[in-house]
């Protein structure tokens, strides 16, 4: 574009924000309309200043890679690759979850399995090692665990 093409450009984006200022100082008060004539201002600086080709070249950058990535074929097999990569992780770790309850309710006499995670693995402490020790937070367990096995959970 050439020179009288950017000035043309900026007069109509001045006169765009200055029908925005008006009517931002008409409803909305002075703190907004001051605010709009300083967006209104922005185009001409930046034609004045040169930057206005610099933000039309960048915004039609983004404009034709945004387009390439919505219509392009490669790059949505791409991301349908990602989801049903998303997709098998979840799956899995449900299906983990169930094998490892699967095993703990089918006897849990075996060893739990290596993957499984240490705090499935440990064991507490019986009530009468907790109750020599005398910690709180061992009598809080003793408590809790004393109100699991009156339900029928341990």
């Amino acid at each position: 574009m050439e020179g009288t093409t950017w000035a043309a450009l900026t007069a109509a984006l001045t006169v765009a924000g200055a029908i925005w200022t008006w009517i931002a100082f008409r409803r909305r008060g002075a703190a907004n309309g001051l605010r709009a004539l300083g967006f209104t201002l922005l185009p001409a600086a930046a034609w004045l200043t040169g930057t206005l080709e610099v933000v039309v070249e960048i915004a039609g950058s983004i404009t034709d890679w945004a387009t390439s990535l919505v219509f392009n074929v490669l790059t949505w097999s791409g991301v349908g690759l990602a989801g049903l990569a998303l997709l098998l992780f979840v799956v899995s770790g449900f299906i983990r979850d169930r094998q490892l309850a699967r095993g703990q309710a089918a006897g849990g006499s075996g060893k739990a399995p290596a993957d499984a995670a240490p705090s499935a693995r440990r064991e507490l402490p019986s009530a009468s090692a907790r109750s020599k020790g005398g910690s709180p937070v061992d009598d809080e367990m003793a408590d809790i665990e004393a109100l699991l096995k009156k339900r029928g959970i341990e």
